[in-house]
């Protein structure tokens, strides 16, 4: 935008945002001394924000925007379907369901008519482009196909095997290990800055293939994705939309850090994609194709062009370097809670997942041992119900529409399932639904039946059911069990649970702060 344009463009933003400011204080005003209202819709209206003319629900939303996840599990709790309806001004009528008849009606039944829309598109459209993540359609279907290569038994086997071992035996153990060598309690290591470290070097392997080599170093280019997507999870949950694309056009603020940290990270991205596809690699890349599972030279082999291979590699990246780290984190703290499980845990791991070794050698990843450690599995799964890594997920209804429990969906309006609050539904899990307790896994495992994936949408379901499913638990059993096997983590903030912060991937408020013991190895028993 050149000078005289902004001479014209910014006093008329100006004075419509300021007018919007105004007529929203009156209308919050009237209301608050009115102290009324009805509710914002849904088919509860007790349980309902409470709604006002012109701006809907937004004072409601407003007093309670740094507790929003309390906020909508108490609202869906209380309402007989779980759903609730949420009109506010300045951002699209969002009907939020933890009812599972729902979800599955969305995700699967009607998966046509609830794409990511592009309402979600444009929050993320900055960070992801057009990766599989941020894509719909065609496009979508397209890069599914072609990235569904990368999480085969053969790659995980191979190149996740690979990457978790070096990146543990380099990075992970010796930290910990230090740790307790430095007095087992009185240096205090982030176990969540450790696991987010861990993991986005491992997915970084595996997306780029090998020992990366990029222009700057890894750390910078993590510390510029937590920048960027700390920042895009802030347009998603802004009060008012308009006010962060007035930011963006206007380059100012947050939205020009974003700007500044999206460039660090596309540029090192970009560099290496060139030089991998380069004419004097290309006929390389398509010689070697089969022999190589990074997924820059498959994207490159198949004749993508260098920016789609960017946008895919940044969503890859995003999708796998805190995920699993954020489980793990919640993981950790629970085991230190429950010290029961723990061993229980442990007894199996010991049993199930190889020769650890005292002297360095780690637990592999068995992925025949992996799916016995029946245990592990199930503490990881009341882990993810409990403390999901994505406390949320939105769809765009392409048409008009009505759910399962009669709530109606008009065109362009946003659906949000909630795994976060359908965590927490005594409805969905009975009276001990707010508990850790993984024998509930156990139970429906040994009843045949399992847990349904609209019941429990951790990695969605439908069509768009996660395909890195596999590849995430086998990394989890894989540090959980290493980590485990050798050390005793003893958190060192008072008692009482740590905040849940959502953003794009949710994470630990403050980090998990523990001090660390080595531990003496048991046998144990293992599942066949």
């Amino acid at each position: 935008m050149d000078l005289e344009s902004c001479s014209y463009v910014l006093p008329l933003l100006t004075c419509c945002l300021f007018l919007l400011y105004s007529i929203t204080c009156y209308a919050l005003a009237a209301a608050a001394v009115a102290g009324g209202g009805g509710s914002c819709g849904g088919s509860d209206d007790h349980a309902a924000p409470r709604s006002y003319p012109l701006v809907g629900c937004l004072l409601d939303f407003y007093r309670n925007r740094r507790r929003l996840l309390a906020w909508y599990t108490g609202l869906l709790a209380a309402s007989p379907s779980q759903t609730i309806v949420v009109d506010r001004l300045g951002a699209r009528r969002t009907v939020v369901t933890a009812n599972p008849a729902n979800v599955e009606h969305v995700l699967r039944a009607n998966f046509g008519n609830y794409p990511k829309g592009k309402a979600f598109t444009d929050v993320l459209g900055d960070l992801l482009g057009g990766g599989i993540f941020n894509a719909d359609g065609e496009r979508w279907f397209a890069q599914r196909k072609l990235v569904s290569h990368e999480f085969s038994a053969r790659v995980m086997r191979e190149a996740v095997g690979v990457a978790l071992e070096r990146e543990a035996r380099a990075r992970l153990l010796p930290a910990l290990d230090a740790a307790a060598e430095g007095g087992g309690g009185v240096v205090v290591v982030d176990v969540q800055e450790l696991l987010r470290q861990f993991a986005f070097n491992v997915i970084c392997r595996v997306a780029l293939g090998g020992e990366v080599a990029l222009a700057l170093p890894l750390s910078r280019l993590a510390a510029a994705f937590d920048a960027a997507a700390a920042i895009s999870a802030r347009r998603g949950a802004a009060p008012v939309a308009a006010a962060w694309k007035l930011k963006r056009a206007l380059g100012v603020g947050s939205e020009r850090r974003l700007r500044e940290e999206v460039k660090v990270i596309r540029d090192a991205i970009m560099e290496f994609v060139r030089d991998s596809s380069s004419r004097r690699r290309r006929e390389q890349l398509l010689a070697a194709a089969r022999g190589r599972d990074d997924l820059v030279s498959r994207m490159a082999a198949a004749g993508y062009p260098d920016e789609a291979i960017c946008d895919m590699v940044v969503s890859f990246i995003m999708a796998g370097r805190d995920t699993t780290s954020s489980a793990l984190t919640w993981f950790f703290w629970l085991m230190t809670r429950h010290r029961d499980v723990e061993r229980e845990v442990l007894d199996e791991v010991d049993a199930c997942m190889g020769d650890g070794g005292d002297g360095g050698g780690l637990a592999g990843v068995d992925l025949e041992g992996s799916r016995r450690a029946r245990v592990l599995h199930a503490a990881l799964c009341e882990t993810m119900r409990l403390y999901p890594p994505v406390a949320w997920d939105s769809k765009h209804a392409a048409e008009d529409d009505v759910l399962p429990d009669g709530t109606r969906v008009g065109r362009g309006d946003r659906v949000t399932y909630f795994p976060y609050g359908m965590g927490r539904m005594e409805a969905i899990w009975g009276a001990d639904a707010g508990e850790f307790r993984p024998g509930r896994w156990l139970a429906a495992a040994a009843a045949g039946g399992g847990v349904s994936p609209f019941k429990y949408p951790v990695f969605q379901g439908g069509p768009r059911t996660c395909l890195g499913k596999d590849m995430a638990f086998v990394q989890m059993k894989f540090v959980a069990s290493a980590v485990l096997r050798r050390f005793e983590l003893r958190p060192v903030a008072p008692e009482g649970s740590p905040e849940f912060v959502p953003l794009l991937t949710a994470h630990m408020a403050g980090g998990l702060k523990v001090t660390v013991r080595r531990r003496q190895r048991q046998n144990g028993t293992c599942e066949t």
